[in-house]
């Protein structure tokens, strides 16, 4: 029953992503700054805090109950490959590649 949630919780994490907004191409690149380690934590706050507004919006709220320092985009995105859902919004995937050039 868990995994079944936690599924539907992902896909509609992923429509979600999928709609190019400014907070979702801020916080998903705060995200991969944190990871090269050129993000404060303050900043990684902030970016956890729009993270759970999404999962509020989307009905999933209940998943913000859970100590928030695991469920970062790195742990939801670890998660997605498990049950074998791209999260990633390929527009983003796509300007990591254009800032890579």
């Amino acid at each position: 029953m868990l995994g079944k949630n936690i599924r539907k919780a992902l896909i509609l994490l992923k429509a979600t992503l999928q709609k190019e907004t400014q907070g979702t191409r801020e916080m998903l690149n705060t995200y991969y700054l944190y990871k090269q380690g050129k993000i404060s934590e303050k900043d990684l706050r902030v970016a956890n805090e729009k993270l759970k507004n999404i999962f509020r919006d989307i009905g999933f709220g209940f998943l913000t109950l859970l100590p928030f320092s695991l469920i970062t985009v790195p742990f939801v995105v670890k998660l997605a490959n498990k049950y074998k859902i791209d999260i990633v919004p390929d527009w983003f995937k796509d300007s990591l590649k254009e800032n890579t050039k």
